[in-house]
Parts: C-alpha cells; sequence; structure tokens
C-alpha cells in the first residue's frame, strides 16, 4: 500500500446536500450544552471530573486498561506501587495537555506551535517519550493489525518529507471562515489523524483538538465538550468512518458520522452537566445543614473536583483546620455522602469516594 496523499484543505466540490439537514441539528444540540456551560462560575473546577473521564476513555481508545477509579486511587496515593502506573500517567498527561492548552490559546492561536506542545505534554514521562514528543515524525509510520508489515496495512500516512506542507495547509484551514464550524472540525479533526504528524500519540492528540477547536472558535465558552466516549464505544463506525475518506476519496460520509456524533453525544453530555449542578446545589444545602460550617463551599469544590481521596489530601487541598476537616469528614460519612474505602490506621489515612459523583460521571 503506497502512502496516502491528503486532499488539500478546503475541499473542492464538497457535496453539502447530503449533510445539510444534519447540520441545523448539530449546532442547536451543542448550543444548549454550551447554555449550561455558561451557567457554570468556574467548569474547570466543576467538571473536573468529565475531563479526567475524557482522558481515560481517549487514552483506552488506544489500548490503556486503567480505570477513572484508578486514576484517583493513584493521585490520592501516588507512592502505592501499581501494574498500570504507564497507563495512568498517559491519562494524567492527557488532562495535563488539555489544561496546558487552555492557558496557552488565551495568547496564542490553535496552531502547529501548540499543538506541538500538546504532543509534547502528552508524551512526558509516559511511554512515547522516546518517540521525540512535540516533534514530526522523521519517517514512514502504517495502521494495521499488531505483528502485520506494511504490506497488509489498513493505512499508511504520507510520506514524512510532505508533513509539514500537509500540516501548514491544515493550519491556515483552522483559520479558514468555512460555511459550518461543526463540518469543518469534523475536516480538521480527519485530516490530522490522516496526515498522522507524529510517531506516536496522533490519536489522543487530535481528540483533545477538537474542544480546544470549538473554544478557539467561540462555539462553545469554555473547552469541556467531549466525544471520546461515543468513540470508545463505537471504535469500528469510528476507525471506518475515518478509513472511508482514504478508501473513496469521499468526505462526505465521515462529516455525516461525525454530525452525528456530536448530536447524540451533545444529550449525553448535557444530561450529565445537569446532573453534576444539581448534585452540586442539592450538596450545598444538605452539606451546610448538617455540619453548619463556615467551610461548606470548600468541601463542596473540593469533593466535586477530587471524588476520590484521603484524610491528608482533603486537609491540604481544601485549606481548612485539621479539627474541622475531621469533624466534617466523620458527619458526611455518617450521613452517606462519603463512603470510607479503606480505613485508616497508624501512619495511613483513611480512603474516601464520592459515590453519587462517580455515578453520574460514568
Amino acid at each position: 500500500m503506497k502512502p496516502f496523499i491528503p486532499h488539500e484543505l478546503p475541499i473542492k466540490n464538497l457535496d453539502w446536500s447530503k449533510f445539510v439537514s444534519l447540520i441545523g441539528e448539530a449546532n442547536r444540540e451543542l448550543a444548549k450544552f454550551d447554555s449550561l456551560l455558561n451557567n457554570i462560575p468556574n467548569p474547570n473546577i466543576l467538571l473536573s471530573p468529565l475531563t479526567t473521564n475524557e482522558a481515560v476513555l481517549s487514552s483506552r481508545i488506544e489500548g490503556t486498561q486503567a480505570t477513572l477509579e484508578d486514576v484517583y486511587k493513584f493521585e490520592a496515593s501516588p507512592k502505592e506501587m501499581t501494574a498500570k502506573y504507564d497507563d495512568i500517567i498517559e491519562i494524567i498527561n492527557y488532562r495535563q495537555a488539555i489544561y496546558e492548552a487552555t492557558e496557552k490559546l488565551k495568547k496564542l492561536p490553535l496552531s502547529s506551535r501548540l499543538i506541538k506542545g500538546i504532543h509534547k505534554t502528552l508524551l512526558s514521562g509516559a511511554r512515547g517519550k522516546n518517540k521525540t514528543p512535540g516533534q514530526f515524525r522523521t519517517g514512514q509510520v502504517y495502521i494495521g493489525q499488531m505483528g502485520t508489515d506494511i504490506g497488509s496495512a489498513t493505512f499508511v500516512p504520507p510520506e514524512p518529507q510532505t508533513i509539514p506542507e500537509h500540516f501548514s495547509n491544515l493550519e491556515k484551514y483552522i483559520h479558514f471562515d468555512e460555511k459550518d464550524v461543526l463540518v469543518q472540525l469534523a475536516i480538521v479533526h480527519a485530516q490530522f489523524e490522516i496526515i498522522h504528524p507524529f510517531w506516536d500519540g496522533n490519536g489522543r492528540t487530535g481528540r483533545i483538538i477538537m474542544p480546544l477547536f470549538l473554544y478557539y472558535k467561540k462555539i462553545i465558552s469554555s473547552p469541556n465538550f467531549y466525544l471520546s466516549e461515543y468513540f470508545e464505544k463505537n471504535r469500528d463506525s469510528y476507525n471506518s468512518g475515518l478509513n472511508s475518506i482514504s478508501e473513496t476519496g469521499e468526505w462526505e460520509k465521515w462529516i455525516n458520522y461525525f454530525l452525528n456524533v456530536i448530536i447524540v453525544q451533545s444529550a449525553i453530555n448535557r444530561k450529565k452537566v445537569e446532573s453534576i449542578l444539581k448534585l452540586n446545589h442539592d450538596m450545598m444545602d444538605n452539606i451546610q445543614n448538617i455540619t453548619h460550617s463556615q467551610y461548606t463551599h470548600k468541601v463542596v469544590e473540593f469533593i466535586f473536583s477530587n471524588p476520590w481521596f484521603n484524610t491528608i489530601k482533603f486537609r491540604e487541598r481544601s485549606d481548612i483546620p485539621k479539627p474541622a476537616a475531621a469533624r466534617i469528614l466523620r458527619v458526611l460519612t455518617e450521613n452517606n455522602i462519603l463512603k470510607i474505602l479503606t480505613k485508616g490506621s497508624g501512619r495511613k489515612p483513611s480512603m474516601y469516594i464520592f459515590p453519587k459523583l462517580f455515578k453520574i460521571i460514568k
């Protein structure tokens, strides 16, 4: 199989009639989701568990086995040995890459410089650390079953010497005024995966770019719209949709697929955010009523951003005095808001979980 030559962007002769009926619905669904984001004072805190779950699911598409619980357990007790260490570091890096890129977008455009930075963070200290993080690949790669050679590949990305040219075209298209931003996102995501600019981490980097693109284009007010849940559950259709471009040369099937993903996942994401907002409101009232504490706001903020934690982390991160923190944890446990996973003994702290939030996230 010969290396694929990406189409020049914008796509010429794109048949908009094949997906125009989906554009309105996809934009309406995403607008409903964004209206919720606009009502959250600090979505990066309240929705941080959704970001962590996105990192878990996107990494799982690439073969990692760590769960959401594994990540939080590790962060609560990082000194404990775990067989899933490499997986967990990749997931933590993914989340960090989103946060860093969001901050950089306040000063930089969505560009090759920023995307290379995402890739560098993603592979930092992880399994891909020896695969030139933050730099375009200098050799040929191919996609296929493990153990097969390039002759049996399902897709062969463009040759390495052509990457700067193709990526420059992609970067210009990111700033192009396309007829519809969601169609543009479908094309940007697919073209990035087709170029496959890095030795490793292309899938994850490409999925990180999606919410950042919508945020950069001012379609959403914060980059908290994630699609990996759908892609992870429907890997075959995701891969088939991407492959259809190189197999047929047509983009309409992929764009149709992508717009449908936005419609379906927007509703799922909206339901989760609505549930989180309701739970947050209920917890503010409930925790104040049962603890009568001046630290209620700090408690709620902490358990929503750290739904799995130990006693020490609670005291340090919430900045609540030790006696008050101990009383609050006891009262919350007695009232079934928190659940003790492991009881502390000696120097080993107790481990807690916030079950109602976990039930929403997963």
